[in-house]
């Protein structure tokens, strides 16, 4: 049993270390089945390896995986450490489902022990990858450090304030308690509470400026319907200009959800093999194009309107006679 296991037992300590900012002492006991004592026993062994966990006595103290002068042993090399620093902040940015949210989660831990000597290092390589790809003009950059101290104020449950462009062309400073990092095609959004409005809000990443931690922390609040993605998606689809299709699709959400892309969508209904979306965009052109995608990977049928039935029943019919002799 873990418990049982020095070994097991301290993986599971230093698991636990990396993934919050700070642990109670009760806390860590309680997760490992063991003693406050053996939890203070596991940390010293960590130490021993080289592990910098700090220590904070009093009713609020605790412990934290801090960065240390040194790499923990058996983990990376600095040209190693570097290298996959690097690495992450480049992925951060691509648009391949799953890999931005799993680079940034593990760039936000690597950094947390980054010795203060390879960040120097880190900077200066990640500057020379992202003029690269500012120079490609694919999409607006976000600062790999901004994704970084944000994903650990969602982690950590602290306020983040700073400034957000308005529609008169001016930035107003916003106060908000962080909820969760989302992805969508080439961009990076907040989905938070704003303290200053009193309700949810979602923000561009790369429209932010001067983020701040705030160094209070919140109780996090229950979003509404309790998923931060289905939320991200309604708030988008209602804040998009243009018309809306509605169709019904063949196979399950997860099938098809990679090819609408940056395409503001939401889902109606959802069954074991089979959904309902509502599709918004600028106009039928663009809304059929949506539509042709959605059909390499499945049957879709358009429901409403009927302009846009008519555009998708015509681009069959072009195909049909494109293909004929």
């Amino acid at each position: 049993m873990l418990h049982n296991d020095p070994t097991r037992r301290a993986l599971r300590l230093l698991s636990l270390l990396q993934s919050r900012r700070r642990w109670g002492g009760a806390e860590l006991a309680a997760r490992l089945g063991v003693t406050e004592r053996t939890v203070r026993r596991d940390i010293e062994r960590l130490r021993d390896i080289g592990y910098p966990v700090q220590a904070t006595p009093g009713a609020d103290g605790g412990y934290r995986l801090s960065a240390g002068t040194s790499l923990p042993p058996l983990v990376f090399d600095d040209d190693e450490a570097v290298a996959v620093a690097v690495g992450l902040r480049a992925a951060s940015g691509v648009a391949i489902s799953g890999v931005e949210q799993a680079a940034v989660q593990a760039l936000a831990k690597i950094e947390q022990v980054l010795p203060k000597r390879l960040r120097g290092r880190v900077s200066a390589l990640d500057d020379s990858l992202v003029s690269l790809r500012r120079s490609r003009g694919d999409h607006e950059i976000v600062d790999p450090a901004v994704l970084v101290a944000l994903a650990a104020a969602c982690r950590d449950h602290e306020e983040v304030h700073f400034y957000y462009p308005r529609s008169e062309g001016d930035h107003l400073r916003r106060w908000v308690e962080p909820h969760q990092l989302l992805s969508a095609g080439s961009r990076w959004y907040l989905v938070a509470w704003d303290l200053g409005r009193d309700d949810w809000r979602t923000f561009r990443l790369d429209r932010l400026r001067e983020v701040e931690l705030a160094h209070a922390r919140f109780m996090p609040r229950e979003i509404p319907g309790g998923d931060a993605a289905a939320y991200f998606a309604a708030s988008v689809v209602s804040l998009t200009p243009g018309m809306e299709v509605v169709v019904e699709v063949g196979a399950p959400y997860a099938k098809v959800a990679e090819t609408l892309g940056a395409t503001a969508h939401l889902v109606v209904e959802e069954a074991a093999g089979s959904c309902v979306l509502r599709l918004r965009g600028g106009g039928p052109e663009h809304l059929v194009e949506a539509v042709a995608r959605l059909a390499v990977r499945a049957p879709v049928r358009v429901v409403a309107p009927d302009d846009v039935i008519a555009a998708v029943a015509a681009l069959a019919g072009n195909l049909a006679g494109g293909g004929s002799s």
